[in-house]
């Protein structure tokens, strides 16, 4: 019935078809659901106790059923439905919603109880002489009848009132302003022209297009967001108005509600606005009203409490860095592997969590293994709730179909034959790349040498940087963005290898390999008290044992996503730190050990 007196109201309201087009698909769902919902009760309410049959007895038991609490349900029903035609805020919403789907299923149960009560009452009335007939309506005759029923719909009004509460409680920051599609934090009133201005705006490439909205003060705005990119993308103005994440090559409406200043717009995937994925709402004709709201992964000072010299208790178990060997020889191999990205909560330094996109659960992914004329065949599965990619350096083919971005639930596959040796990257390419690669998703693909002579131990060591959120959340994007890194680590954890040293022999060959993953930085790999007899990089020999002159190397320098190996001979038992020799990045975490025996 309201719905339908609001509906009235909007016919009245205006002339122009337009707006009151825009103005009744609001009144669509609620009316559907309030007409349908209500017709369908109403019949089931005289049609099931005369269906159940059993005498006037059963009948009248089954109406007494069906009519318990009748005023309540209804009221409760009606009210929320009123409730969610208002352009109040999501979270109230939901639980008028919530209301409305109880009163509903308050129906089912009474239908059950109405079986049950009929069931019991035939057989009953085997046992029993027949009884004279008596008024249909037990409550005939009942002067409290419309005091209760008066009591019953109160009760469903102070649900429905109580939901609105609890709604506003969970998302205080839509009141009052939403109600009006003003700013949330903005005192500034129009007094709205019952017009309605709708804008097309195109989500391609971090760019939002146009990306300045002029709407006459006072106006209703409506944003129809196409996303035409290859990525998922969101529109959030900071008055707390937004689309959910747009699929690629989808369309969501906005409704920005009445618009009485100027308002700031972006998407709020991470990083998309660092990137430049912004859009103005200006108001013409009026004051700009203050713009507030802070972006979705800006920087808000980190609570993760990271102390750069603190190595994990005792007990801790380091990511194991062995290199696996591969098996013997027998002419070019098929490796296939699916990698799955997952998001997962890590602890990056003892005490300090992030949550972080992952390669299979793991920072760094998992380290691939192989020999030149191998082909790799890796499905990669998109486990997120946000596109991902994966790039492998190890690989020389078109970037286009193996490279490109998958949604959430999607996979593919990427072949590449190995046809070079090193220690090859692999990271996702997803846009903004950078903080993909900072929040985690990174690797590594070890191709031998053809002339690649065992050793007694093999490692896997690659350096990267943690940017710091809040504890438990991404990466922070302003502090990557002026490269002002809190920890510098290898693999994935500061200083796990100085609580959990890696192990070698007195006089035993160790082998070494190192990848700077950056995003941003490069490393100078150095072991404190020993000297490097082998160093290859970026697919050469730069020393080996017995060349002349004798030298030998105290680092190995490397450019960030540059990557070798080193090989070194331990004199003596010991304790040996590695480090890098940028010394500052040292102090943030960059620091291990070799334990020999």
């Amino acid at each position: 019935m309201l719905t339908l007196i609001a509906l009235l109201a909007v016919l009245l309201s205006s002339s122009q078809w337009s707006v009151i087009a825009t103005r009744t698909a609001a009144l669509t769902a609620p009316l559907a659901v309030g007409w349908i919902a209500q017709t369908l009760l109403g019949a089931l309410s005289y049609l099931v106790p005369v269906v159940i049959g059993g005498g006037p007895r059963t009948v009248r038991a089954a109406n007494a059923v069906l009519d318990r609490a009748w005023p309540a349900r209804i009221s409760c029903l009606n009210a929320a439905l009123a409730v969610a035609v208002l352009p109040v805020p999501g979270a109230i919403r939901i639980a008028s919603a919530v209301v409305v789907l109880l009163s509903l299923a308050a129906f089912l149960v009474l239908l059950v109880r109405t079986g049950w009560t009929a069931r019991n009452l035939r057989r009953s009335d085997l046992a029993l002489p027949a009884r004279p007939a008596g008024p249909v309506d037990p409550a005939a005759g009942d002067p409290e009848r419309g005091i209760r029923r008066t009591a019953g719909a109160a009760v469903g009004l102070a649900t429905v009132v109580l939901a609105i509460a609890l709604g506003a409680a969970v998302d205080p920051s839509g009141l009052p302003g939403s109600l009006t599609g003003a700013s949330g934090s903005s005192a500034t009133s129009v007094v709205p022209t019952g017009q309605t201005t709708t804008v097309h705006v195109q989500a391609d490439g971090m760019r939002f297009h146009p990306n300045r909205i002029d709407v006459p003060a006072g106006n209703r705005l409506v944003i129809k967001v196409v996303n035409v990119d290859d990525d998922r993308h969101d529109l959030v103005l900071a008055d707390g108005a937004r689309t959910p994440r747009i699929p690629p090559g989808q369309t969501r409406v906005l409704n920005a509600g009445v618009v009485s200043g100027d308002l700031d717009g972006w998407c709020s995937i991470a990083g998309h606005r660092q990137m430049g994925m912004t859009l103005t709402v200006h108001a013409t004709g009026a004051a700009a009203a203050p713009r507030g709201a802070q972006a979705a992964g800006e920087s808000h000072g980190s609570d993760a409490q990271f102390d750069p010299m603190s190595v994990p208790a005792k007990g801790f178990s380091a990511r194991d860095a062995r290199l696996e060997p591969l098996e013997a020889d027998t002419g070019p191999q098929l490796r296939r592997r699916t990698i799955t990205v997952r998001e997962v909560l890590h602890d990056v330094a003892p005490g300090v969590r992030q949550q972080q996109w992952t390669f299979d659960g793991t920072v760094p992914g998992p380290t691939l293994h192989g020999r030149i004329g191998d082909t790799f065949e890796i499905t990669l599965v998109n486990a997120a709730s946000i596109g991902h990619s994966i790039d492998f350096h190890a690989g020389a083919l078109a970037p286009g179909p193996v490279m490109r971005t998958i949604q959430p639930g999607q996979s593919l596959v990427y072949r590449f034959t190995a046809t070079r040796s090193g220690i090859w990257m692999y990271h996702c390419s997803t846009m903004p790349m950078s903080l993909h690669m900072a929040n985690g998703m990174f690797g590594a693909v070890v191709i031998d040498p053809s002339d690649l002579a065992p050793v007694e131990h093999e490692y896997v060591v690659l350096q990267s940087e943690n940017y710091l959120g809040p504890h438990g959340e991404t990466a922070d994007v302003t502090k990557l963005r002026t490269d002002a890194p809190d920890a510098v680590v290898f693999n994935g954890y500061s200083n796990q290898y100085v609580a959990d040293p890696l192990p070698a022999g007195a006089g035993q060959r160790v082998r070494v390999w190192v990848l700077a993953a950056g995003p941003n930085r490069g490393t100078s790999f150095h072991v404190v008290g020993a000297q490097f007899d082998t160093v290859y990089t970026e697919g050469g020999y730069r020393l080996r044992p017995g060349d002349p002159g004798a030298g030998g190397a105290q680092v190995l320098e490397l450019g960030p996503a540059a990557g070798g190996f080193v090989e070194l001979v331990f004199p003596q038992v010991g304790t040996y730190p590695f480090v890098t020799h940028r010394m500052v990045d040292a102090d943030r975490g960059a620091r291990g050990a070799f334990e020999v025996s």
